[in-house]
């Protein structure tokens, strides 16, 4: 009986070691106050020691909707480095990733060097509130939109945010016919169209925004530019008619009876 159960085991190991290969993947888990981003004892510091953890630090503040917050770099010794890493860092979080292109306003910092690393005063600027990325809803992919804008109607919301995890090239088709179904299906379609952003607008699309109700935003219309000539003339010619009304036949101003 003991040796069947070692031959158990070995064959065990042996199905495991073949598997070994297609479970070896490299990625990047980026977690909440873990001790690779957090200094440890201050607990509204942050650390990096690299751009890609530059990166990642600002995604978290993004993610907490953190306006403020401290940066301490370690492993660089050249100021340029610096400003060159947390520059493209700020831009890449603010222009390339969905929640950041979606949330995130700007992001400035300012710099000072310490004996052993670099303290970054971080600040980021948004255009969502923290209700608003909060709600925003997973999804691995378009497939999951037509369930998830119903269940928005349901609920009578008004705008609706999915992060989508895998996108290709007919993905926007496929939003844009969802959109016609889903309206059709409710008899909006005589209503305002609705709005949809893609984030990023470049590139492959991570997080979808919903607007339902039919508003955008408005821009003032300007003036055209000849109103103002128009009124103008129109004043001068008032005032010409008003003198030619007040000559006399010889030429002379009228006087008025008292």
């Amino acid at each position: 009986m003991r040796a069947i159960r070692i031959l158990a085991a070995l064959a065990c190991a042996c199905m495991l070691t073949g598997c070994a290969s297609l479970l070896d993947r490299e990625y990047t888990v980026v977690e909440e106050h873990s001790s690779k981003y957090w200094e440890s004892g201050t607990a509204d510091t942050m650390r990096a020691e690299s751009y890609q953890d530059i990166v990642n630090d600002l995604l978290l503040l993004v993610g907490q909707h953190t306006e403020n917050a401290i940066l301490r770099l370690y492993g660089y010794e050249d100021d340029t480095v610096v400003a060159d890493d947390l520059e493209r860092a700020a831009s890449e979080v603010q222009l390339e990733t969905p929640m950041g292109a979606y949330a995130v306003e700007y992001i400035t910092s300012e710099t000072q060097r310490q004996r052993s690393f670099y303290e970054v005063s971080v600040r980021v600027g948004y255009r969502r509130s923290l209700e608003q990325i909060q709600a925003v809803v997973n999804a691995t992919s378009t497939a999951a939109l037509p369930d998830l804008l119903n269940a928005a109607l349901m609920a009578e919301k008004t705008e609706l945010a999915v992060r989508i995890g895998y996108w290709n090239e007919d993905s926007a088709s496929r939003v844009e016919q969802t959109v016609e179904e889903i309206r059709e299906k409710w008899d909006l379609t005589e209503t305002p169209p609705w709005t949809v952003a893609y984030y990023p607008a470049e590139g492959k699309a991570g997080l979808l925004e919903f607007i339902m109700d039919g508003t955008q935003e408005q821009v003032p219309e300007p003036e055209p530019e000849d109103a103002g000539e128009e009124a103008g003339q129109s004043t001068e010619e008032t005032a010409e008619g008003s003198t030619e009304e007040s000559a006399g036949p010889d030429g002379t101003e009228n006087e008025k009876n008292g």
